[in-house]
């Protein structure tokens, strides 16, 4: 049932995301297309399982009533049975978490294409759950979504072979960014003052760096640095060195242009191996070169001496971080050069078209 619209291609997708706006993957995967979808005729119905209220409760160790979330269940269900007015059906992450996965085929009901997008490893919170139980009734309860899809959309290569078990179709599409807004900016820095390493994320990931903060410490102390921790929240009995930044979106390009390098430290573990790079993307984009652990996508967004650094341990994180500090030329150098990748194979502007050529072509093919 395609119809022309002044001459374009036009379509309805209803994208199911199972937070707001305030999750940096829902961004980053669905909301960030909006305006270039909209461009090409698309347009997008958003419609989140669990709240921003949930996500801020979370981060601050609590829940949301059990009625709210039974809630908001019983809401998307409810979507799920309305949705046969759209054209395509955009998953991401899943549809009903800890459900059992007889669930996930609701997606399928309204006969419209299903596409499942996914950026992380979530798989195995499932068929890694330290309880049993979980494991053996949702460890695979994600493969009736992939099966069942026109289309899976995975993060990185890790993500994309575990969806080839069971999905008709994969693609990577890589987790990108608009290098319209995420780019170098100039710094009119004091020459005395001190360099900044920097960090962005979430209370949910700093523990990846809770390890690195002795040999931070140490280095911020000798080469007189300040170590940027943005996102993280503010623990406890932190270093005089790590400045505790609060994130916000609409600040969040300017906190990591304030950043002299930027850090990624993953341990070499299966969850950290479907992590899709964001924060390397972000340093980069802006034109700060980078430190990374060589795990998962990692060592492909990073190229070793040319746009930044892999470590694998404390002994290549400190000659890492070291020869970044005392060479400004070298930092530039890299900076651009990681800027340059990032333009060409991990912007909007690339893969937005890319993305949105390939959901016209299922509503096509669903049709004809």
């Amino acid at each position: 049932m395609s119809r022309l619209e002044w001459g374009r291609f036009s379509m309805k997708i209803l994208a199911l995301m199972k937070y707001g706006d305030k999750a940096a993957s829902t961004r980053q995967r669905l909301l960030q297309y909006r305006e270039h979808f909209a461009s090409q005729g698309i347009e997008v119905t958003f419609s989140p399982l669990l709240t921003n209220e949930y996500l801020e409760r979370a981060y601050g160790g609590n829940t949301l009533p059990f009625l709210s979330i039974l809630n908001a269940y019983l809401t998307r269900a409810l979507v799920l049975c309305n949705a046969s007015a759209f054209d395509l059906i955009w998953v991401h992450c899943e549809t009903f978490p800890y459900m059992p996965g007889s669930l996930e085929r609701l997606s399928k009901l309204s006969g419209k294409p299903v596409v499942y997008d996914f950026d992380d490893a979530i798989f195995h919170q499932y068929d890694m759950h330290p309880n049993p139980v979980v494991r053996h009734v949702l460890g695979s309860k994600l493969q009736p979504l992939m099966s069942g899809s026109s289309l899976c959309v995975c993060g990185n290569a890790y993500l994309k072979a575990y969806a080839d078990n069971f999905a008709r179709r994969t693609v990577i599409v890589p987790t990108v960014l608009d290098t319209a807004v995420y780019k170098p900016a100039p710094k009119c820095r004091n020459i005395r003052g001190p360099l900044t390493v920097g960090w962005i994320g979430s209370p949910s990931t700093w523990s990846f760096v809770l390890p690195f903060v002795p040999l931070l410490q140490r280095l911020a102390e000798e080469l007189d640095l300040v170590i940027r921790i943005v996102g993280a929240g503010r623990p406890s009995a932190m270093p005089s060195r790590f400045e505790f930044l609060e994130w916000a979106e609409d600040r969040e390009v300017a906190l990591i242009q304030g950043m002299d390098i930027g850090i990624m430290p993953l341990p070499d573990e299966p969850w950290a191996k479907g992590k899709c790079g964001y924060k390397l993307i972000q340093h980069m984009a802006c034109g700060i070169p980078v430190v990374a652990s060589p795990v998962g996508v990692n060592a492909h967004i990073v190229d070793e001496g040319i746009n930044g650094h892999l470590a694998r341990d404390d002994r290549e994180w400190e000659a890492a971080i070291r020869r970044l500090v005392t060479s400004a030329e070298l930092r530039s150098a890299m900076g651009e050069r990681g800027r340059n990748k990032i333009v060409a194979d991990y912007s909007l502007r690339t893969h937005g078209p890319r993305l949105a050529a390939m959901l016209r072509e299922l509503v096509g093919a669903s049709s004809s």
